[in-house]
């Protein structure tokens, strides 16, 4: 751990002008709130990622912060990252896009840890935990907003303690600040347990967070994360969860989409030829989204629009609006692991043939066959319940290519997928239209998916008179160098 002395937001100008505009205002915003702590101690990227290095954070500021007595805040540590948003604006890390947008993703990430007894100086395990994340980030390209959770089925801190997921909301106190390079928001990462997690998607990551706001010892307002938590918020009071299942009741799932380990392929018949982009299959290589497909899936899982009651897939647009979202949240199924590096990432995505969007056609397709891993294939009775029953839709993005599946219901404007047509697809982007009556059927014969220690993988499910079979298979299948 190195330890930084940058100057402040009110240095003088001589001094200020040695750190470039967007270090600077995060920089400023973090001065206004710690006026007393000007030189925090930070963890930095030995090798800076623009220079070839791992880590996407430049650096992570950990300052100790008081609380407030008088709103039952506990003393804690207050983590900030810096690298997610643009903080040079020469396009080394981030496409420079102006000051009236995003700052690079937008966003900062930030961390509040429970102050120990005796503790003097901050633990190091957050900025790994921030680096871990800010790599799927860049690596995915999969932005968080206020009310996303992350999967992590792991202890954050590699204890043995419960809480080893996480929300993600607006930081209590960081206001957003705007730089040259665009506007940069703070969001906070919240340590949950299982159960929370459960809710979470099952009823909605806000929802959750205003719980975990009302008990101190589970966040409080400030929503500091306690890694020796050893009871859920509905362990503390059992109350709270009676309103979980009245919002699930009256609600459904806000939960529009996740990032996840899937596939799918057209069993009608064999491809045609290499160019038949028709088929999404494991061991093969999948045709890529054009930019406005693209575009329009990051819609349907960042903002799944609700107008006129009605629930409407956002419309093709090649202009990003990850930031404008409605009251919808987005799942990252995302577990310690090593990923290929952003380089990597784009040197295979510059490789790779773009089909324009025009030159894709919409196909119908009689007889599919979807795969998912058991963490995706557990949140079926989710996106079916929670979701199509009350008129909505629910997307599966991968986090390793190009492949899409989204489930719509008969009440989803905007979808090219049909009653007539049910399975639809747009390159490799599924479309999958469900009747009422056949989620009804599907919610019955998903049963086994709500015992997920008790299921031996591979499991299969099928509707011969649907033309559907879905297939629940192990990582390992998901994970080989062909997929």
């Amino acid at each position: 751990m190195d330890e930084l002395r940058p100057s402040s937001g009110t240095a003088s100008h001589g001094l200020a002008s040695l750190f470039p505009p967007g270090l600077q205002a995060i920089y400023g915003e973090s001065r206004r709130l710690y006026p007393d702590q000007p030189n925090p101690l930070q963890v930095t990227a030995i090798v800076k990622y623009w220079l070839g290095g791992p880590d996407p954070l430049d650096y992570i500021s950990m300052y100790r912060n008081v609380g407030s007595p008088s709103q039952e805040v506990q003393e804690h540590w207050h983590y900030v990252s810096f690298g997610l948003s643009d903080l040079y604006g020469d396009s080394r890390v981030h496409e420079f896009t102006g000051p009236d947008g995003p700052s690079g993703f937008g966003f900062e990430l930030t961390f509040r840890l429970k102050r120990e007894a005796g503790e003097t100086a901050p633990p190091t395990w957050p900025a790994e935990l921030m680096q871990g994340l800010a790599r799927y980030v860049f690596q995915s390209e999969n932005t968080f907003c206020s009310g996303d959770h992350v999967s992590w089925h792991s202890p954050l801190d590699n204890s043995e303690s419960r809480i080893q997921h996480m929300l993600l909301t607006e930081d209590a106190q960081l206001q957003p600040v705007r730089t040259p390079f665009g506007l940069v928001t703070f969001l906070q990462i919240v340590g949950i347990c299982t159960e929370e997690l459960q809710a979470a998607q099952q009823w909605n990551g806000q929802g959750v967070l205003d719980l975990l706001r009302g008990v101190r010892v589970a966040g409080g307002p400030w929503l500091i994360t306690d890694m020796r938590r050893g009871e859920t918020v509905f362990d503390i009071d059992p109350h709270l969860q009676e309103r979980v299942d009245k919002g699930i009741d009256s609600d459904g799932s806000n939960l529009s989409g996740v990032s996840a380990k899937c596939a799918w392929d057209d069993v009608s018949r064999p491809p045609e030829d290499e160019d038949d982009s028709r088929s999404i299959c494991i061991g093969s290589q999948p045709r890529r989204l054009s930019d406005k497909d693209t575009e329009q899936i990051r819609e349907a899982l960042r903002r799944g629009l609700e107008i006129n009651s009605k629930s409407v897939l956002p419309p093709i647009s090649g202009q990003r609006q990850s930031h404008d979202r409605a009251q919808q949240s987005v799942g990252h199924l995302q577990s310690q692991q090593t990923s290929r590096s952003r380089k990597d990432s784009l040197e295979s995505e510059r490789s790779a043939a773009i089909v324009p969007h025009e030159l894709v056609r919409t196909r119908q397709l009689e007889s599919i066959h979807l795969k998912f891993n058991l963490e995706s294939g557990t949140l079926l009775p989710l996106c079916l319940r929670g979701r199509l029953l009350h008129g909505r839709h629910f997307t599966y993005k991968s986090i390793s290519g190009d492949t899409a599946i989204t489930f719509v219901s008969l009440g989803v404007e905007g979808a090219f997928a049909t009653e007539e047509h049910p399975y639809a697809a747009h390159g490799p982007w599924l479309q999958v239209l469900l009747t009422e009556e056949f989620v009804e059927q599907m919610l019955e014969d998903l049963q086994d998916l709500s015992v997920r220690e008790e299921l031996t993988l591979p499991r299969e499910f099928s509707w011969t008179d649907k033309k559907l079979k879905i297939s629940i298979l192990p990582d390992c299948v998901f994970d080989s160098p062909l997929q």
